[in-house]
């Protein structure tokens, strides 16, 4: 199983849906695009076979850079295509 493969669905008692990734941009203002892989098991062949989701989250200090891994929460829709939000970051990037 990936570090990125954290996913918790959302209980009846109102746990919130995070998820985790990496930041791979953060060229927007209070935005980055995360990076999440899932492992899916093909229907035919039984082989797991690994997919990437990119979401855009709400960075609302601008604090990230691209390669952090991060987990994002899902929120209210906050613009046509962002519905989530950064709520820690796990990994700092390392400097080059």
């Amino acid at each position: 199983m990936s570090e990125q493969q954290a996913a918790t669905a959302t209980t009846a008692s109102g746990a919130e849906r995070t998820l985790t990734g990496t930041v791979v941009s953060n060229k927007m203002q209070k935005t980055i695009t995360v990076s999440v892989e899932r492992l899916v098991k093909h229907e035919r062949y039984g082989k797991y076979v690994r997919r990437t989701t990119k979401l855009l989250a709400h960075d609302e200090n601008s604090e990230c850079k691209e390669g952090d891994v991060v987990d994002i929460a899902a929120t209210r829709r906050l613009s046509a295509r962002k519905a989530w939000r950064l709520v820690r970051i796990v990994k700092r990037a390392e400097q080059v």
